[in-house]
């Protein structure tokens, strides 16, 4: 069970309600966050490798991946190793779920209208 996110509940919604499709309100964080998941071919990414990325600090990060996660919008799993063999423990790795997919592709659209694609690309 997710612990109640303070730092995610209250950070603005990245853009009004009148503008977003219907489905969960994403913060600038959260969105950074899926954007690194979007663009992710390996499912390698963990919370250090999404901290490196979107440069959230693990303060605010941990508590958007357990929101994220409470919302259905990613999906996490263990890695399987061995500690002792591999020298560290096991990392979290994180993916977009179906949901997440649309639900991010749906705010880049509410952000980014395909008028202006090359802006958001500047």
């Amino acid at each position: 069970m997710a612990l109640p996110s303070p730092v995610v509940d209250k950070l603005p919604p990245i853009v009004e309600d009148a503008d977003m499709p219907p489905g969960p309100q994403i913060n600038m964080n959260a969105m950074k966050v899926m954007a690194v998941l979007y663009s992710d071919t390996t499912g390698q990414q963990y919370g250090l490798s999404l901290s490196r990325a979107t440069g959230i600090g693990n303060g605010t990060l941990y508590p958007i991946l357990d929101k994220l996660e409470e919302l259905k919008l990613i999906q996490a799993c263990w890695e399987e190793i061995d500690p002792r063999v591999a020298g560290r423990r096991p990392r979290r790795f994180y993916t977009l779920t179906g949901e997440g997919i649309r639900t991010f592709e749906a705010a880049r659209a509410a952000l980014f209208p395909p008028g202006l694609a090359g802006v958001a690309r500047a």
